[in-house]
């Protein structure tokens, strides 16, 4: 194969601040929660943030994944849509250099806005996203590669791209193509929001043959209307073969399709989780493509999550990364 992993989601350009939970009350943002805004209130949020330094990079929840795979040493593929704007050449330049391959390579990309994310961490280490989605709103059908599909072990659908309609119809073509080439499919809840307004959607984007399921515990009780970790865990048994629900310090819950097992979690001291659940996929998913079992796959993937929160912004220098292999 010449892919481990094909991933299709947003790319966004990731700005990132910390914040006091004052300034969040000032600024008007719900906490702890990924909304979607408009340019103009992105240019308001921006201006208001404007003195204090933020971090830039490429980003998506998928991206940030396949990113964390590709540092980990395996080869990755990412289907999106930016620009031609500065900051599109940004995201490309920035995906290059994290040895990720594109559909934007040789592609004359498109007239508009680049989409951004403004994510604000308060001291308590929680985040908080103010989604702009630009052009990537618009990704379609057009950006599915069918030949990385074919040629990669696993096929990673963002779940975010169910607030797009033309973003979870190229899912679905995605997890079509990869069915037909007994590809296994993965999919990210993303985010309780996603959950709660699109979850007959994310059902769509699921299909009745996924391989593999992630989320945090709000996304499974939510998905599964339960009121604990445990009762979601028995009802996600009819929506994926195998799955991975993330319990914050507690670690996570996994299901390998046969058996229940606890990954515990490194005790670490918090500073960011913005990215936790992205690189926790990522490193999940380096650990089953290179012969890893799935339990030492969930704690690759714990250990790395862990790592990633002691450490400000979304994604590790790629030899902090690397280090997590010993």
């Amino acid at each position: 194969m010449k892919y481990d992993l094909y991933g299709i989601g947003n790319a966004l350009v990731d700005m990132e601040y910390q914040v006091s939970d004052d300034k969040l009350a000032e600024l008007g943002v719900d906490k702890g929660l990924m909304t979607l805004i408009e340019e103009d209130r992105h240019h308001e949020l921006v201006g208001q943030l404007s003195d204090l330094d933020h971090k830039k990079a490429s980003g998506g929840s998928a991206a940030n994944t396949v990113i964390a795979q590709a540092q980990l040493g395996g080869k990755s593929y990412y289907s999106c849509k930016v620009s031609s704007d500065d900051f599109g050449d940004f995201y490309l330049k920035d995906m290059q250099d994290c040895g990720v391959d594109t559909n934007l390579d040789g592609q004359t990309r498109i007239d508009g806005v680049t989409g951004k994310c403004i994510v604000m961490v308060t001291p308590d280490a929680d985040r908080t996203m103010n989604t702009y989605l630009g052009v990537t709103i618009g990704i379609d059908e057009d950006a599915v590669s069918a030949e990385a599909i074919k040629e990669s072990k696993y096929v990673y659908m963002e779940g975010y791209l169910v607030a797009s309609p033309t973003g979870k119809a190229a899912a679905i073509k995605a997890a079509s193509i990869a069915n037909g080439a007994n590809v296994p499919t993965v999919l990210t809840l993303s985010d309780p929001n996603m959950v709660e307004f699109f979850g007959d959607g994310l059902l769509e984007m699921a299909g009745d043959n996924l391989d593999l399921l992630f989320s945090n515990e709000a996304e499974a009780t939510m998905m599964t209307k339960t009121d604990n970790v445990e009762a979601a865990a028995e009802a996600m048994k009819k929506l994926s073969r195998r799955f991975a629900i993330t319990v914050g310090a507690e670690g996570s819950l996994i299901y390998d399709g046969e058996t229940m097992h606890k990954i515990p979690a490194p005790k670490v001291n918090v500073i960011d989780t913005n990215g936790a659940g992205d690189m926790y996929a990522g490193a999940f998913l380096y650990g089953l493509t290179h012969n890893m079992s799935f339990v030492d796959s969930a704690q690759l993937a714990s250990n790395a999550a862990s790592k990633i929160v002691t450490h400000f912004g979304p994604r590790l220098p790629a030899e902090q990364t690397r280090a997590l292999l010993g």
